[in-house]
């Protein structure tokens, strides 16, 4: 299973990369594979340092919401308990 990882872009440097905040963690973040134009402010679906898509305006909340009920949900799972740690300590 492959999990994509909601984060908003904080900025873009000169060469295209963009720094994504998720929950707090800044993470470099590659956009070129994005189809559509991202800016900072704007949320991406990241997987493994790529993202994957921009997020539209009116569905970021509740992808947000989503992904902290599957990681709290999520229990012991080895998986959702590195990601809660790594990127969202809050819900840890």
């Amino acid at each position: 299973m492959c999990l994509g990882v909601p984060g908003r872009i904080v900025e873009i440097d000169s060469n295209g990369d963009a720094t994504v905040d998720f929950w707090g963690i800044k993470r470099p973040v590659r956009i070129e594979t994005v189809s559509e134009p991202v800016h900072p402010g704007d949320y991406v679906l990241t997987h493994v340092g790529f993202a994957v898509r921009r997020i539209p305006e009116g569905e970021v909340d509740d992808t947000l919401a989503l992904y902290e009920i599957l990681l709290s949900e999520a229990g012991e799972d080895p998986l959702a308990m590195d990601v809660a740690h790594d990127l969202c300590p809050s819900l840890v």
